[in-house]
């Protein structure tokens, strides 16, 4: 499973967390040293475990976190404490004007709104790969004649179930279309500072699809080795990219590698969804984070091994979510007596092996193996 955590002391210093699903942060929180005041869309049952304290801030998975009495309910997280930095995760890429707002009342440690906006805004990422050589899928903003390989995207979404073909009768918001770029879904994980790129490793990701969300994410896994030639020519696409946009701190950039060759799909301008498989008890990624949004050069960690996580979605409804005793190489709980519909997600699970292959296995059959623990029924 992933590292264990510190038991921070009460004389620890506290750090803010803000996002869609605060867990992961909390998790390195700790793990660094820190205490966690989370405020996230879910409080669920470990993140209330992991965290100092905790608060439900309004919003949802669809249209993200509400900007409105965010500052609020942070100054109330905070108290009297003084927090050492505010650290965001997902949830924000819509609307960077609420980063630029908090930046103005927290100590922000993290992409300005003018970086995050400069890579997640479809238009100026485009141009930004176009400008640095960088390949990227054609994209276009009105529905192409012919939608066969075409997918329609939102802006700023996340997780994956804001993508679908385009042509087809959808629940997905669009504001995009991209061209569809076939191959293996790579991610590349890095610390940005100094306008360098140091990347700390790759994943390889894979769909968990779904009949409304076929391109829905299902987990990943930290690769052992990468090929050398293509880990230079993404360094210097990143290299680039952060210098040009201005990025600092932990990020990540998403790449389909196939018959055309690399394409950068996208770069999500803080942590993301394989921090859990990347953190180091010996070299906190958090603390590394932080170094770098101050301008100190991270030290990157070294690892033996692997981990795959595995996200576990009820397969239909449930009326009743039952009280489980959850192991140890789970996270994300789902909470007892919450009424889930197909779909939903029910909990993290992770795989420690000596391979990829082996942890992706492992943690695949975890998952078949706890989803006889939930009862399922369709309304």
């Amino acid at each position: 499973m992933h590292s264990p955590l510190h038991a921070a002391s009460p004389s620890s210093p506290a750090i803010l967390i803000a996002a869609i699903s605060g867990r992961s942060l909390a998790a390195a929180a700790r793990r660094a040293g820190y205490r966690p005041l989370v405020a996230d869309l879910f409080n669920d049952s470990d993140t209330l475990a992991l965290a100092e304290r905790a608060v439900r801030l309004p919003g949802s998975l669809a249209d993200g976190i509400d900007g409105l009495g965010i500052s609020q309910s942070l100054r109330a997280l905070a108290g009297d404490e003084k927090p050492v930095a505010l650290v965001y995760g997902s949830g924000f890429e819509r609307t960077p004007e609420i980063i630029a707002a908090l930046s103005r009342e927290f100590p922000l440690a993290g992409n300005s709104a003018v970086a995050v906006r400069s890579v997640k805004d479809p238009e100026s990422l485009s141009g930004l790969c176009g400008e640095l050589g960088i390949p990227h899928p054609e994209i276009r903003f009105e529905a192409p004649e012919n939608s066969n390989g075409w997918l329609i995207k939102l802006a700023g979404g996340a997780g994956g179930s804001h993508v679908g073909p385009a042509g087809t009768t959808s629940s997905i918001k669009c504001n995009y279309f991209q061209r569809f770029v076939s191959g293996v879904n790579i991610s590349a994980l890095f610390i940005a500072e100094g306008g360098e790129a140091n990347i700390v490793g790759f994943s390889r990701q894979w769909p968990s699809p779904s009949p409304n969300a076929p391109f829905r994410y299902g987990g990943a896994v930290r690769l052992l080795r990468f090929d050398r030639k293509k880990k230079r020519l993404i360094e210097g696409w990143l290299n680039a990219l952060a210098n040009r946009a201005g990025l600092v701190g932990l990020c990540s950039a998403d790449f389909v590698d196939g018959p055309a060759g690399l394409h950068l799909i996208e770069i999500n301008p803080r942590p993301g969804a394989t921090l859990d498989i990347f953190d180091s008890e010996q070299t906190p990624l958090l603390t590394q984070h932080l170094h770098a949004v101050r301008g100190r050069e991270p030290e990157l960690p070294a690892y033996r091994g692997t981990t795959a996580s595995v996200i576990a979605y009820a397969s239909h409804s449930i009326a009743d979510f039952p009280a489980l005793d959850w192991p140890p190489f789970t996270a994300d709980h789902q909470m007892p007596g919450t009424t889930l519909n197909a779909g939903d997600p029910v909990c993290t699970v992770f795989a420690r092996a000596p391979s990829a292959a082996a942890a992706e296995r492992a943690a695949k059959a975890r998952v078949i193996e706890l989803s006889a623990h939930w009862r399922e029924e369709t309304r």
